[in-house]
């Protein structure tokens, strides 16, 4: 073989690997962009569903929306945005505030308890009730069944105060009333069910319509706010107060739970 041949022979091959080397590191280049390219696209993905799962999160909850929805005022209410529920005889001199969650397993004993001795009074004329409902409760779970329930006592109010009385009872009831811990009161079905044990309420298709669609749901929070901003230093319920006053059976606070704790505290505070 001569020099030459032999020469070429290298060249060629040097320029074979030289090629070879380029196509090597083209596609090493090309697997380096798209594996980048992924990367960015990757990241910008993972950041817009953060991004969206923080605005999801940030935006208000159904109920924390009704907080700025136009109220729809049940009938029988007056004040701002219908929030005062004062039910009785014009000729009564007093009125008692009655403090309430739905949800409450203290309000439910104390209305089955000592309620038909505050209905009898009212129907008396011994003095007036306003109602304020509260919905703390709901806060302590993120529950729903305080709001709905006291939305569906707007629907009841609507229709009249003895049907506002009796369905409240209804709720308050021992067969009725679930645990704390079991947010029942959020079923329309379960609030209709129980609406229909009351007469007036019973197969009342405006009720049930205004139940479901949620037709007081805004005043169910503005009503809920009433009790948040109440001037009486009322923190729980049941609470109680006559004249900007609260009344509790003792110094400690204790609730009006008995008949004889409320007839003499209630008694006492009607003759002032």
């Amino acid at each position: 073989m001569s020099k030459r041949n032999s020469q070429a022979a290298k060249t060629a091959a040097r320029e074979r690997l030289r090629a070879e080397r380029e196509r090597d590191a083209k596609r090493a280049k090309v697997k380096r962009q798209i594996v980048v390219a992924c990367s960015i696209v990757g990241v910008l993905a993972i950041a817009g569903g953060i991004s969206y799962a923080v605005v999801q999160a940030n935006k208000p909850s159904y109920w924390e929306g009704q907080k700025d929805a136009k109220v729809v005022t049940p009938a029988n209410t007056t004040g701002a945005k219908g929030t005062t529920v004062v039910i009785g005889k014009d000729s009564a001199k007093k009125t008692l505030k009655v403090y309430e969650d739905p949800r409450c397993p203290v309000c439910a004993q104390f209305e089955q308890t000592v309620g038909p001795t505050v209905k009898k009074d009212i129907d008396d004329g011994k003095y007036k009730m306003q109602f304020v409902g509260a919905t703390f409760i709901d806060n302590k779970d993120n529950g729903e069944g305080s709001k709905n329930a006291l939305s569906a006592l707007g629907a009841a109010l609507n229709v009249s105060d003895a049907a506002f009385l009796d369905y409240k009872a209804a709720l308050y009831s021992a067969k009725n009333h679930p645990d704390e811990t079991t947010d029942k009161f959020k079923d329309d079905s379960y609030l209709i069910k129980v609406a229909n044990t009351v007469p007036e309420l019973k197969n009342n298709k405006k009720f049930q319509d205004a139940v479901e669609k949620g037709t007081y749901d805004a005043w169910a929070m503005a009503m809920s706010k009433t009790f948040d901003d109440n001037k009486e230093g009322v923190k729980g319920t049941p609470g109680f107060s006559m004249d900007g006053k609260q009344l509790t059976a003792d110094s400690q606070g204790t609730p009006l739970m008995t008949v004889a704790d409320f007839n003499r505290v209630v008694g006492e505070a009607l003759k002032k």
